[in-house]
């Protein structure tokens, strides 16, 4: 089976492409500017294409041959996402689809988030609606582009699968290592109001993306998640305490959002990353809970860490 990662030099793109470095699939990897941190010389099914997702031309060398398409390319930690994401959240999916299809391509995986349905909970959980009204810009293109690649695909025999994925966790990962420095130098604060939050730890993440991939009859919406929703503060508590740093201060939304705007004006000015958007605030502070069932029928009946509790030892 011939793969094509998309986003392969991103935090989570370059994980998911070194795990499957080692498997018996053949491995493409796009890039656009970035290049991978790893190298690939020790593996000689993998190569190396460039091509830039806003422009279908040169999408259509990189979908040849392949059988199926993983995509998590994307942009973060720009200034006012409100401008951006419509094109690299949704018209980028929009772009890919139309070669994938034009070259023949199987399945297409897209990763996502069960953030796309909105505020859910423990006694609501999130499933494979695709009738949300979720509040921040992250979510609403992202479901606009799981809208669109499941109707693209009603009408043509490429597979659609969408991963809607829990915060993944690990070393290395983006979001922890930023946490982990935050709260070395006590600049980590987070809101009052518990907000749940579905985990997901970095292996349990990478063999759903491959199950998604190799599994016969895989098909449609999955949420990936553990067996333990918890909220953001008892998240950030308990990997502060594993680490041996104070809790986070606990501080109003307010001053979050204050803070976000210094961060979008800072970068907007210099022409720097943001760190922190009012936007990836609107999306964090709302529960988010899956319902995993359908995960664990048809594509890993056990995870391998299966709460924080075994996942601590991750990080």
């Amino acid at each position: 089976m011939r793969l094509l990662i998309t986003g392969a030099a991103g935090n989570l793109g370059s994980r998911l492409a070194r795990f499957l470095a080692d498997s018996p699939h053949p491995l493409r990897l796009m890039v656009h500017r970035r290049p991978l941190p790893f190298d690939t010389g020790p593996f000689p099914a993998v190569s190396i294409c460039r091509a830039d997702l806003e422009d279908p031309a040169s999408l259509a060398k990189a979908c040849e041959g392949v059988d199926s398409i993983v995509h998590l390319a994307g942009v973060l930690f720009a200034p006012h996402p409100e401008v951006f994401l419509p094109r690299t959240n949704t018209g980028y999916v929009r772009n890919l689809v139309a070669a994938a299809q034009e070259a023949g391509v199987g399945k297409f995986v897209l990763v996502s988030f069960p953030h796309v349905e909105g505020e859910t909970t423990p006694e609501g959980p999130a499933t494979d609606r695709l009738d949300g009204d979720p509040g921040s810009v992250h979510a609403r293109t992202r479901l606009a582009a799981e809208k669109h690649l499941l109707e693209a695909c009603r009408h043509s025999p490429m597979i659609p699968v969408v991963l809607r994925a829990g915060m993944v966790y690990g070393r290395g990962v983006l979001m922890i290592e930023a946490a982990r420095w935050l709260l070395r130098r006590r600049l980590l604060a987070v809101w009052k109001r518990p907000t749940w939050n579905h985990l997901l730890a970095l292996p349990d993440f990478l063999r759903g993306v491959a199950a998604a991939i190799e599994i016969d009859g895989v098909s449609g919406i999955y949420n990936l998640a553990d067996d333990e929703p918890r909220t953001v503060q008892h998240f950030l508590d308990v990997i502060a305490d594993h680490w041996g740093f104070p809790r986070p201060w606990r501080v109003p939304e307010w001053s979050l959002y204050a803070a976000a705007g210094c961060c979008e004006l800072f970068a907007s000015i210099f022409r720097t990353a943001s760190p922190l958007t009012r936007d990836f605030l609107r999306i964090g502070m709302v529960s988010s809970v899956a319902d995993t069932s359908r995960m664990k029928r048809e594509l890993l009946p056990r995870l391998e860490y299966p709460t924080l509790r075994e996942g601590l030892s991750l990080l």
